[in-house]
């Protein structure tokens, strides 16, 4: 014996709408939620990679600078050329030659690719750490995105000094920027040495680029005495 269904009451008009409107905030909250997840990885990425940029470039840059002034010969020809707060320039006698002459990576000079005023500031981009062998050849990057190259110069009592034959630590800042802009970031900080806290080596720059700084205090192994 067959029963028929007598109850064909289905969803109403109102019943459907509502029922969308809760699928539709649900929905709305999924990809939300994708979406600032997405932000923070890329933000995170970016400032990873921005750091990882200055870090290598000041891996390298210690480890030449620490050598500046090797004189194996005692011939007093090795040192300091340049001390300025956005370039450094010095000689090493690594061949242990004596001679005057030094060629190729024994004699090296780092400052900013972009930087027409010697300020330490970037004037435009790109904006590079650039690296000079042998007092020709032009500056060849090994850091990108840099915003600010800043040196400071010590003596044997910590002072800070112009004498280049006084010269016993050097204080290397570095401050980049990522390679993207995060819209939703405005960058108002400004950047100091470990020196001065209140000239900035870099100021505010109030744009929408994040920033990653990193200082280094570098003894030098083979000073003029």
């Amino acid at each position: 014996m067959f029963h028929t269904l007598t109850n064909k009451r289905g969803f109403t008009l109102t019943e459907l709408l509502v029922a969308m409107a809760l699928s539709g905030v649900v929905m709305a909250s999924i990809g939300y939620l994708y979406y600032t997840q997405q932000k923070s990885y890329l933000v995170q990425e970016n400032l990873a990679a921005a750091q990882q940029n200055i870090r290598s470039a000041m891996y390298f840059m210690e480890r030449e600078i620490r050598m500046a002034g090797y004189d194996p010969e005692s011939k007093e020809f090795a040192g300091i050329t340049i001390a300025n707060v956005a370039e450094l320039e010095f000689t090493k006698d690594d061949d242990g030659s004596g001679g005057t002459n030094f060629p190729g990576d024994e004699q090296i000079r780092y400052a900013l690719t972009n930087d027409a005023d010697e300020d330490g500031i970037a004037d435009g981009t790109p904006c590079n750490i650039g690296r000079e062998t042998g007092g020709a050849g032009g500056l060849q990057s090994i850091a990108e995105n840099i915003d600010a190259l800043n040196f400071v110069y010590l003596d044997s009592n910590s002072k800070p000094t112009a004498d280049t034959d006084e010269i016993r630590t050097i204080q290397v800042t570095i401050v980049a920027r990522t390679g993207r802009a995060d819209q939703g970031y405005t960058d108002t900080k400004a950047y100091y040495n470990q020196q001065d806290k209140v000239n900035p080596i870099l100021p505010a720059q109030d744009d929408h680029f994040r920033r990653k700084q990193l200082d280094v205090t570098i003894r030098l192994r083979n000073p003029k005495e």
